[in-house]
């Protein structure tokens, strides 16, 4: 049994070696700029830098722009632009192995030239203040899609919140949040769904005329937590040629995960993680069973990875970081998917999804 749990883990690490690996969604970002991460360095804190993502085989990271409701502040858009410039900054410093990356070609060119490729998203539609001029400047910079709510709603869309249930705002999207998804599409942006209202998440299926993403989103029917997806809603992603990522959280991911509250996140988050939110410890197990169910729901055309690392405040034993991504490979390997399948879940479909997008638009 040993000597085979090593064989599919040595399988595991060649098809890393061989294919693109893809992490739809990451929020190293928030740990950029001066006195941030040394992402040249393997360090003990955080779940990503480049030695771990050389030693988990990862060949792309999408770096996501965040920030905490500055929507009532006005703050958006100039917390937005610092971001962005973080990472080009980021790109630029670590050139010998980051590459920017707003196609899927370009994510191909930087596999083959041994270098990491680093997209990077908007993750939160009140980044850009009800302007979509600022929209088309987000993704002249590089932005390949705009999560369209973070955990609370925004002036034209509902989210589903977080920790802490919400109310309806608007029902899902306003007008103006319909010409938001049509814009998306026109300029070949992707929308995801992540983090949105159910109701928001019908209208957009209602309006979309491309495939639909959620980029870190995992499985209701396993964990009924709000930031994850039914049945029906992975199936209705399919339906548009779009893909399911997995987010890792234990929070999300395991149903007897103790609550988090609004309160004791945003603590752990002003900590920078230095405080655990809690001494429980979820089952690798878990994890691979949200990729299973999804794949045994949905298709292996449809299913990636969206670890939210960095952003999350605990992950399941095991998967402490992005270096352990090949165990969740032989993991999927040992329940009997194929070095085929498995390709397209760790990077190809996301990058179909890129592709799609980008040659439907109409810019």
């Amino acid at each position: 049994m040993k000597n085979e749990s090593a064989e599919r883990l040595e399988r595991a690490k060649e098809l890393h070696r061989r294919v693109v690996v893809l992490d739809s969604h990451i929020d190293t970002t928030l740990h950029l700029g001066e006195g941030g991460r040394d992402l040249a360095k393997r360090n003990d804190d955080g779940h990503l830098d480049i030695p771990r993502m050389r030693e988990g085989g990862v060949s792309c990271a999408v770096f996501a722009v965040w920030a905490p409701n500055p929507e009532a502040s006005g703050e958006g858009i100039a917390a937005a632009r610092d971001g962005i410039e973080k990472i080009h900054r980021a790109i630029e410093r670590y050139g010998d192995d980051l590459s920017p990356a707003v196609s899927g070609a370009d994510v191909r060119r930087a596999k083959e030239a041994g270098k990491i490729a680093v997209p990077l998203a908007i993750e939160g539609g009140y980044l850009f203040e009800e302007d979509l001029d600022v929209l088309r400047e987000f993704r002249a910079a590089g932005a390949i899609y705009l999560t369209l709510t973070h955990g609370f709603h925004i002036s034209w869309a509902d989210s589903a919140g977080v920790h802490e249930p919400l109310g309806p705002l608007h029902g899902g999207l306003t007008p103006f949040g319909r010409d938001v998804v049509r814009e998306l599409n026109r300029i070949g942006m992707i929308v995801d769904v992540s983090h949105v209202s159910d109701d928001t998440f019908l209208d957009v299926l209602e309006v979309a005329d491309a495939p639909v993403a959620a980029t870190h989103s995992s499985c209701r029917a396993i964990a009924n937590h709000r930031r994850n997806m039914s049945d029906d809603m992975m199936r209705a992603v399919a339906e548009t040629g779009g893909v399911v990522q997995i987010n890792f959280s234990a929070a999300f991911i395991d149903p007897d995960f103790p609550e988090i509250t609004n309160e004791s996140s945003r603590a752990w988050r002003e900590s920078k993680g230095t405080v655990p939110l809690t001494d429980y410890v979820t089952p690798f197990s878990i994890l691979v069973d949200h990729f299973d169910h999804a794949l045994r729901t949905i298709g292996p055309d449809h299913v990636g990875v969206g670890s939210d690392f960095d952003g999350v405040a605990c992950l399941p034993e095991g998967m402490g970081d992005c270096s352990r991504l090949p165990y969740l490979t032989a993991a999927l390997l040992e329940r009997g998917y194929s070095e085929e399948d498995l390709e397209k879940v760790l990077g190809g479909n996301f990058l179909r999804v890129m592709e799609t997008c980008s040659e439907r638009s109409k810019h």
